[in-house]
């Protein structure tokens, strides 16, 4: 079976979504899976110019980002908008297009909205056969995910489903699969040697600070807050924030650039403050690490607390006296911290990457 994973290297959690659901094609066997950034089958002026736009829009302009989402999901503009997306990927797209036709998948699983409307055209003008199925990584929904002819679509969970049949897909194509993680962040370690391993101190309060991908937030307000507590803070491509922070390291006080063991980070905190990425949410889930949300970018991110609070497994977004009063009382008391991590592992989907395949 010839499968084609595709995202577009936007933001960064589209892109681990699709690894880690191709990933779990090479595990499985019997797929001739290729994974592919829909951005490399773009014009050049629009593959230099969309990630650079989007980092720029939400980091400086967020304003503008929150009313650009709002705005394209106004239901009464939708077919303007299917339109205006029509003529712009058409036109930025062509040789996506041509690569989808040419290739003959017989399944595209797609991780971003780009992908998934130039899929979804292909499809219902017969121009492809492959199944379609597309794989939503925020807990809400916007309308610019839902395209006529896709097959299918997976969600984080209940909500999602049933927002996803209130924008009119039929509820025979939705599947709540939970946001797909890797593999390696169901694995349980031995806590106490991986702490070893890290440098990290037993019988101190752990908060990790994961700022994102553009390592975005008031990250020196609060390690100055919080400096009572053992912490862990992520940089992310922020090197400037990475050289600043990293002369006032101690020993309670780790500073990490970009990193690839956020499996094993999470493993040995408590508490994680962070930006409420779909993607960190689902790989925080799977670790049942209670979190508390900052510096969330209007739209997608403010729309993941919304879900989350109807879950009851957090308190919304949180200014730096509320995440420093929050900590302390969960220090004070730990028991609200289990409380929550039983409430976090009902939305904790660690099979979400072989129920993605499971649908092929």
């Amino acid at each position: 079976m010839k499968i084609l994973v595709i995202h577009a290297t936007a933001g960064a959690g589209h892109k681990k979504a699709a690894e880690a659901i191709f990933h779990g094609l090479q595990a499985q066997g019997g797929f001739d899976a290729r994974l592919v950034d829909a951005l490399d089958h773009t014009n050049p002026f629009f593959k230099i110019t969309y990630p650079g736009f989007y980092s720029l829009i939400v980091t400086r302009l967020s304003w503008a980002w929150g009313f650009l989402f709002a705005l394209l999901d106004i239901p009464w503009m939708q077919p303007l908008v299917h339109m205006a997306r029509r003529l712009y990927n058409g036109f930025n797209a062509q040789a996506l297009q041509k690569f989808l036709i040419e290739e003959k998948f017989d399944a595209v699983i797609t991780t971003q909205f780009l992908s998934a409307e130039v899929s979804a055209y292909l499809k219902r003008t017969g121009k492809i056969k492959s199944k379609i199925i597309c794989v939503v990584t925020d807990f809400d929904v916007h309308r610019i995910w839902v395209n006529k002819g896709i097959d299918v679509y997976t969600g984080a969970c209940e909500y999602t489903k049933n927002k996803l049949i209130s924008l009119g897909v039929a509820p025979e194509k939705v599947f709540t699969t939970g946001i797909p993680t890797d593999a390696k962040f169901a694995l349980q370690p031995d806590t106490t040697a991986l702490k070893r391993k890290l440098g990290i101190q037993d019988g101190i309060l752990t908060v990790l600070i994961a700022t994102g991908s553009f390592g975005m937030g008031p990250i020196e307000e609060l390690m100055q807050l919080l400096e009572n507590y053992q912490l862990l803070i992520v940089c992310g491509h922020n090197k400037e924030l990475y050289e600043r922070l990293k002369p006032k390291a101690d020993k309670n006080a780790h500073v990490l650039g970009l990193v690839n063991n956020m499996d094993e980070l999470m493993s040995v905190s408590d508490v994680m403050v962070t930006k409420p990425g779909g993607l960190s949410i689902a790989e925080a889930l799977v670790k049942k690490l209670p979190m508390i949300f900052f510096s969330a970018i209007p739209g997608q991110e403010t729309n993941n607390i919304k879900v989350l609070s109807s879950y009851e497994v957090c308190q919304g977004q949180s200014s730096l006296p509320q995440i420093s009063e929050t900590i302390h009382a969960w220090s004070s008391n730990p028991k609200n911290l289990d409380v929550l991590r039983l409430r976090l592992s009902e939305l904790s989907k660690p099979n979400a990457v072989a129920d993605i395949i499971a649908l092929l």
